[in-house]
């Protein structure tokens, strides 16, 4: 079984922005493998199924991105998985342009305080990530409206592709392993 979480704010003023990258990824494969991820469980939305021929839980933590931590280790204590090879936290990431995926086995929160907060719940930084490139914000710019922001309209093509393409890495994780899937996505810097 594998947990697959995507990080993310609630509310429809959240929907649409690059911090969101996590929940769209889930939703994608909701609609992909005919799951709906609507039960309110572990200050979350889930929804179980099957997706890459293993039996899976969507996740979509409630708690506003900086606590993502709190939901993700209930619902790993309460499925009694193992985080270091069944879990799957897809983030939004600055350092990596629109366009860009980079997958780890395990690693630092590198500044994202969603992952920070699951690295400090779960007492390990041995979890899959997929982090997902949502471009670096202008000079001068503030974060947190740079991350709360929509995607640019002349972005938006591209980063549509890129949700698809995170989609077919988290199926290759879990066909083939988290190596396999580094290889075959993880993009270089244009």
């Amino acid at each position: 079984m594998y947990i697959i979480a995507g990080l993310g704010n609630p509310g429809k003023e959240y929907e649409n922005t690059r911090h969101n990258a996590g929940f769209m990824v889930i939703d994608k494969i909701a609609d992909k493998a005919g799951i709906k991820v609507s039960e309110k469980k572990h200050k979350a939305l889930i929804g179980k199924g099957t997706f890459a021929g293993e039996k899976v839980v969507l996740v979509k933590p409630q708690t506003y991105m900086n606590l993502s931590g709190e939901s993700i280790q209930e619902v790993v204590a309460y499925y009694k998985v193992d985080p270091s090879n069944e879990l799957i936290v897809i983030s939004d990431d600055i350092d990596l342009d629109v366009g860009q995926l980079r997958i780890r086995p395990k690693g630092s929160a590198g500044g994202h305080n969603g992952l920070k907060n699951i690295i400090k719940m779960l007492g390990s930084e041995n979890f899959i990530r997929v982090r997902m490139g949502v471009g670096a914000k202008r000079v001068g710019g503030d974060l947190v409206s740079h991350v709360l922001g929509s995607i640019d309209k002349k972005d938006m093509e591209s980063f549509d592709e890129t949700l698809d393409t995170a989609v077919s890495a988290i199926e290759t994780i879990m066909e083939s392993g988290t190596e396999t899937a580094m290889n075959k996505f993880n993009t270089k810097k244009k």
